[in-house]
Parts: C-alpha cells; structure tokens; sequence
C-alpha cells in the first residue's frame, strides 16, 4: 500500500510543543502482517519530564520510562492503570524526557481489523465506529499496540507516521490535559476543532 512519505528524525527531534500540533493531521501507521491499519491524528498532549510532574519522566530515568530519553522519533508505550495501553511519540534531542501521547485518530485504513481488535467481533454500527479510536487505550487497542512495541523506531516498517494524505485546512483547539491530577493548568492538549473522532471537547 502507497502512503505518503514518513516523517523524518529531524521532525521528531524538534521542540516538544512545536511537535504536538504539528502531529496533528499525520497519519498513523501500524503494520499487521500483510494489512496496514491507520488513522489521522486528531488530538494529542504534550508532556515535558523538565518541568512537567504529570510526565512519567519528571523524576528521572528508570527502566519503564527509558524510551522517553531517547532522541525523537521512537514510540513510547506504557500500560495505564494495568488496563490499556497507551502509545506516546517520543520528541527532541537525547535525554530530553519529552513525548506526545496519541489521544485519538479517525480511522481511514484496515477499518475490519480495528473492529475485530477492538471488539472482537466483525459487524459493528456506526456508533461503533465513531467510538472506535476516540481515546489513547481504545486507538492501542484497534491498532494492536502493545507493550512489545515500546521502542519501535517510527523511521522504520512496523510503526511510522507519514504526512497527510492531501492538504487540509483546519482549526486547532488548544486546552488543558485530560485524566491527570498535577500540572492540570498546563496548556497542552491540542486537537482538531469539531472533529467527531476526538475523545472530549
């Protein structure tokens, strides 16, 4: 399948709240042996372990949160309440500690197979699918992120990001985060304004 060209490491490598809006728009993409699902990105946050205590980086490096010191361009994913996972783009230079975690895309490739992962099963209603992706552990979830694919480097097969598929002009909403219980008055949750795929308004 033809996509668009990846993002490359200097994109990646960027200031972390240069990087989050600009996600916005780009496509993520998950091999599945001969599929590829993939969705627009439509929400993410920011998340800086400098001065950010919400950021699994703010005390330091340990085993779990490594990933995030790498330079930008890794994937960062972690199991969130030991539920769901949630996949993170990792920013900046090394020993940064800075990533965007992906809240929601909107389906556009491998549609069947996300159901399927999601609910296991293969009818769905529209509902079903407007709620499909609209959340960081429901987009794991029909996309089959898992915890092996903590590490991936995002200039490879397995995982990447590519540029939009087509030009598109839309506003950017920019709020604070979601789910967290310290840094809450930051400015950092950006997303796609009157996009239906987007996990609250």
């Amino acid at each position: 399948m033809n996509f668009p060209p990846k993002l490359n490491r200097n994109f990646y490598t960027s200031p972390l709240l240069q990087i989050a809006p600009a996600l916005l728009g780009k496509i993520l993409v998950k091999k599945s042996g001969k599929a590829f699902l993939a969705g627009k990105i439509v929400e993410v946050e920011a998340y800086d372990g400098a001065t950010d205590e919400s950021a699994h980086t703010f005390n330091g490096k340990t085993k779990r949160n490594e990933v995030m010191f790498k330079e930008g361009g890794y994937l960062y994913v972690y199991l969130s309440y030991g539920v769901h996972f949630c996949c993170n783009i990792v920013t900046g230079n090394k020993d940064h500690g800075t990533a965007v975690l992906i809240r929601a895309i909107e389906p556009l490739t491998g549609l069947d197979d996300m159901v399927l992962n999601r609910y296991g099963r293969s009818e769905y209603s529209e509902k079903d699918k407007m709620n499909l992706t609209n959340g960081p552990g429901k987009l794991c979830k029909a996309l089959n992120i898992v915890k092996k694919d903590n590490g991936t480097d995002l200039l490879k097969d397995e995982i990447f990001l590519t540029e939009a598929s087509s030009p598109e002009n839309f506003e950017i909403i920019q709020t604070t985060r979601i789910g967290i219980s310290k840094a809450k008055e930051l400015p950092w949750r950006f997303y796609i304004k009157d996009n239906p795929y987007v996990s609250r308004k």
